[in-house]
């Protein structure tokens, strides 16, 4: 298995909601909330809240996510979920796109 420069470059899936949510942030956060909501339903908010706390003090604020506390709480979240759950948590993003009338290809039409 080859080395990987980011977390999530060994999953297209994984790669295309990360490139997804880079360029379409406004667009999308609603998604990266229910995200979060249903992690938390799952492990407990508090639970949620204590890792994102011991973990905020570590995040150096140069990725394009962490300007946005929502889409930071979410890839940190997405980033340490198993990578099992990862590809289903991501899958399941791009299908409530979908169900929403949004394709990938919609949004990539936007910047042309």
């Amino acid at each position: 298995m080859g080395q990987y420069k980011r977390w999530y470059d060994h999953d297209p899936i994984l790669m295309e909601v990360m490139d997804l949510l880079q360029y379409y942030q406004d667009d999308l956060i609603e998604q990266a909330e229910i995200f979060i909501s249903r992690i938390e339903a799952q492990v407990g908010k508090e639970t949620i809240d204590s890792y994102y706390e011991s973990v905020k003090s570590l995040i150096k604020g140069n990725r394009w996510y962490d300007a946005n506390p929502v889409l930071s709480r979410t890839i940190e979240l997405l980033r340490i979920i198993p990578p099992e759950v990862q590809r289903k948590a991501a899958q399941t993003f791009i299908d409530n796109l979908k169900a929403q009338g949004i394709t990938p290809e919609m949004m990539s039409e936007k910047t042309e």
